[in-house]
């Protein structure tokens, strides 16, 4: 079972907040995405425009070693080496384009298949709330990212 979902959201966030929240791998990670597990969260390397990192949420209880690459200077794309419930080769993308008010206008593509039964119903509740829950959930995380850099 493959799902693909894609979701536009606009922001008043600059581009270069989205992009230094993506590309934090360090411990206030799960400070800046609230919804990744603490207990998951690991960092194995990280090069000048790749990382690679283990990360997961509770609810689900799910986890993937993601390959993170920001070579694109407007894109930062993750992709599944392994997973408890996507094949290998599975992606998020997070296209972060400038707009001229200052804001950002940032595409999102969910692109996982599921690697089993878990993989299947955690895709299958994505599959259902489609882009509505896909914009839910960047919105969510942008008001997340702006929390923490109004305090910062």
């Amino acid at each position: 079972m493959r799902v693909r979902v894609q979701a536009e959201v606009d922001t008043d966030l600059a581009p270069d907040v989205i992009r230094a929240a993506l590309l934090d791998f360090t411990d206030r990670r799960v400070d800046l995405w609230p919804q990744l597990d603490p207990d998951t969260f690991q960092v194995h390397w990280v090069r000048e425009t790749s990382a690679e990192v283990t990360e997961g949420s509770p609810r689900p209880k799910v986890w993937s070693r993601e390959h993170y690459d920001w070579s694109h200077p407007t894109t930062v794309t993750w992709t599944a080496i392994e997973s408890n419930f996507c094949t290998p080769g599975s992606y998020m993308s997070m296209n972060i384009e400038p707009l001229h008010n200052g804001g950002t206008r940032v595409s999102v593509t969910w692109d996982r298949t599921a690697a089993n039964l878990r993989g299947r119903l955690t895709l299958a509740v994505v599959a259902i709330g489609g882009d509505r829950l896909l914009k839910w959930a960047t919105r969510k995380s942008l008001a997340d990212i702006a929390k923490h850099s109004d305090d910062g």
